[in-house]
């Protein structure tokens, strides 16, 4: 069996590594010429995933081939497709990258191959979109090639042991495909399980996104009422915690590719189906979450009127901008809205996160400083103030 994994990011290069590590070959499409280059050499362009480097130099330009043409995988016979779905200023999504994949694999499938979509998508995308995309561009009947859809469910920076450890879910749009895919997938993930359909492998995904969402916005809920009420939240929650309770952690809010789109999904299919109440929680979690930012601006500005400084003299550092501690990613960071929802008040302002140089972080706009210089410092992952 030869595999073709479409989009290597920071999800689908680790698992073409593990696919490749398991004894195939694999050939990863991606647009970026400079990383496949780099893959083919055997450098690892994504140096914070623990595992991948051992996995590339082993394995990269020999049984692991980075190309940016879909020609050089028309031999294999599995296309996985894990390439990024944004989403719109309206939180709805933006299919073209995914469109574009899909119609390049359609140009080269052949009877009989299996085509498997693991970007987290709206319920019903593979049956539907995916389906139509690979006829219109293959000529094909669907009842003559397979196809799965398999969420990914790693979490960036321990990608390898995740996919090696963590429950896996695959479904078919028929039954057919289901059992290929499972097949298929079984030879490289260990903790593998076949479900009815894709659109239960769709939902599967979705609703473990929406079940962190709406945990994290009640931490974030109790977090401020114990603050209000001077109670102390984090021994409050060591005691809570039990077999049947586990109370998250609070935050600046949610950021990622994740979390924060995969609520929209489900609450957009809803707004379709004029069942604006059956996603009440949801929308609210969503509200909860992103509006933290207004709560720690208001708890930076009480911190900073005890500094005996006039407080547009203040110096703020804002410690760790991405949206998630060392991952040096900014899609959807609340820590880095912070930063800026801080300056358009008029405070002077500064930056500090040790994933990124100064000369980055004045690119975007900001200003950089030392932890050590600072009269004040929010550590965004401690959620500490000190001066």
């Amino acid at each position: 069996m030869k595999l073709a994994v479409v989009g290597l990011g920071k999800a689908g290069l680790p698992l073409a590594s593990v696919i490749t590590d398991s004894g195939f070959e694999v050939i990863g499409v991606d647009k970026d010429k400079k990383k496949c280059n780099n893959i083919n050499s055997g450098k690892n362009p994504i140096p914070e995933e623990k595992g991948l480097d051992e996995l590339i130099i082993k394995h990269g330009g020999k049984n692991l081939i980075a190309t940016t043409k879909y020609d050089d995988a028309k031999e294999c016979e599995v296309f996985i497709v894990i390439v990024p779905l944004f989403t719109d200023k309206n939180n709805n999504p933006d299919f073209s990258i995914i469109e574009s994949a899909i119609r390049g694999i359609g140009k080269i499938i052949k009877k009989g191959d299996l085509v498997v979509l693991e970007t987290t998508v709206p319920i019903g995308t593979t049956e539907k979109l995916v389906r139509k995309w690979l006829e219109e561009e293959s000529g094909l009947e669907s009842d003559k090639f397979y196809l799965a859809y398999s969420p990914e469910r790693i979490m960036t920076g321990f990608s390898i042991s995740r996919l090696n450890e963590f429950p896996k879910v695959v479904g078919g749009v028929n039954k057919e495909s289901g059992i290929k895919a499972y097949k298929a997938y079984k030879k490289f993930i260990p903790n593998l399980h076949l479900v009815s359909s894709a659109r239960v492998a769709e939902f599967t995904k979705l609703i473990e996104g929406c079940y962190r969402d709406v945990n994290i916005a009640l931490a974030n809920e109790l977090y401020k009422i114990a603050d209000e009420l001077n109670i102390d939240f984090y021994e409050a929650r060591k005691y809570a915690n039990h077999e049947y309770c586990q109370i998250h952690l609070p935050s600046t809010g949610v950021g990622g590719h994740c979390i924060p789109l995969y609520p929209w999904f489900l609450v957009k299919e809803l707004e379709k189906r004029e069942k604006y109440k059956s996603t009440t929680i949801l929308r609210t979690s969503r509200v909860v979450n992103d509006e933290m930012i207004n709560y720690w601006v208001e708890r930076i500005v009480l911190e900073c009127v005890k500094i005996n400084k006039p407080l547009n003299e203040i110096k703020i550092c804002i410690k760790g901008i991405t949206f998630r501690e060392g991952v040096k990613e900014l899609y959807h960071s609340r820590n880095l809205a912070l930063a800026r929802l801080l300056v358009k008040k008029g405070l002077n302002v500064f930056v500090f996160d040790k994933l990124f140089f100064s000369e980055e972080i004045e690119e975007m706009g900001l200003r950089f400083i030392e932890p050590k210089d600072a009269d004040l410092v929010f550590d965004c992952f401690k959620l500490k103030i000190e001066w």
